[in-house]
């Protein structure tokens, strides 16, 4: 019996996405050939596969399997990352598909700790990932990358090239100041610093640009949510009251500007002794994951107090390229797999595939 390839079309659009819970559609199949018994399929998701396709895999061969005639199912899975619902009057970064801004609202939560391992595990999922450093006045990812004080290099003397850390593309007004230089500028022209930044690097084909914030709700963020082409925002606070008393400023100031909060990290949410093994909610218990349910947010993890991320991240090799089989890896990617299926999920951005009409008077 020859196989027909619009029924097997039919049961792939049909199937149900194991990660998203809606049916893949057509536009997901990238390709289909057939012969004698042998199906092969390539399949485009608009999350990374390195882990999660493996269920997409499995879900692809079962359904495929029980149609008359297949005898063996060939599953090929690859990252189309779409360009997603951006604020309106911004436009899409060139070769930047989604921006991802990471807030605190209160500084000392471990927001610029959780960003750059967010960072590092969505590009250990199979992502191409950059880093933006937007703590202007205190920038802490060149040495949280390992990279110190190195001047980005420029071809055109116009735009600058992102210097690469551990495989992500990453620049910081770090990079064009002395280290030990306070940054002595008022809002207006650190704003500017920050779209300068944003806007002059050659990022090269970036499937998620993590923006690192500074803390707070005042200039630099305003002018980064109006501004620039967010497509989320996901939000770091510890348990404590005061913690998310600043995180619920940082929502609101999101939901004002129609940017998406993609969900709240609880970060430091128990402390584990590395001596004894006893373990303490020394900032408090459940405030992160409260929070969350009174907005309708999704709580996207809680993350440990524990001095190996401390350790790792000060000496420029975070924790996910440290101990990538690690607990503690393992926490960040679940973390960063939950935001590229949030990502997934919303609507997709279309202004970038029509071309511009120019009404003209003769």
């Amino acid at each position: 019996m020859s196989l027909s390839p619009d029924a097997i079309r039919d049961a792939l659009a049909a199937l149900t996405d194991p990660n998203l819970g809606t049916s893949l559609g057509k536009r997901a199949i990238a390709g289909l050939e057939t012969e004698g018994g042998t199906v092969r399929v390539r399949l485009a998701l608009d999350y990374p596969v390195a882990t999660m396709g493996e269920a997409v895999r499995e879900a692809v061969t079962q359904a495929l399997s029980r149609l008359p005639g297949v005898e063996s199912v060939q599953v090929e899975l690859l990252s189309r990352i779409e360009i997603h619902k951006i604020p309106p009057g911004t436009q899409p970064l060139p070769g930047v598909a989604n921006v991802i801004a990471v807030a605190s609202g209160k500084g000392g939560v471990g927001k610029s700790t959780t960003a750059v391992n967010l960072a590092l595990a969505l590009l250990a999922e199979g992502a191409r990932v950059g880093v933006l450093d937007a703590d202007i006045y205190g920038p802490s990812i060149p040495q949280m990358l390992g990279l110190g004080h190195q001047p980005p290099e420029s071809t055109d003397g116009k735009s600058m090239e992102p210097l690469m850390a551990h495989g992500l593309q990453v620049n910081s007004i770090g990079f064009l100041v002395d280290p030990e230089t306070p940054m002595i500028w008022r809002g207006p022209m650190a704003s500017q610093a920050l779209l300068q930044l944003l806007t002059q690097t050659n990022w090269h084909e970036l499937d998620y640009l993590v923006v690192d914030l500074p803390p707070g709700t005042g200039d630099i963020q305003l002018t980064l949510s109006q501004k620039a082409p967010l497509t989320g925002a996901l939000i770091v606070t510890t348990p404590q009251d005061i913690a998310l008393l600043d995180a619920r400023k940082a929502v609101k100031m999101f939901q004002k500007v129609n940017v998406p909060v993609l969900g709240l990290v609880e970060n430091m949410s128990i402390h584990v002794c590395s001596n004894c093994g006893h373990a303490e909610p020394i900032f408090g218990s459940g405030g992160g994951e409260k929070m969350a349910q009174e907005y309708g947010l999704p709580f996207l993890g809680a993350l440990p107090l524990d001095i190996r991320i401390r350790e790792e991240t000060d000496s420029g090799t975070p924790t996910v390229v440290a101990e990538p089989e690690g607990p503690l890896a393992a926490r960040y990617r679940d973390i960063a797999r939950r935001v590229a299926l949030a990502l997934a999920r919303a609507p997709r951005d279309l202004s970038h595939k029509f071309p511009t009409v120019v009404v003209q008077n003769r």
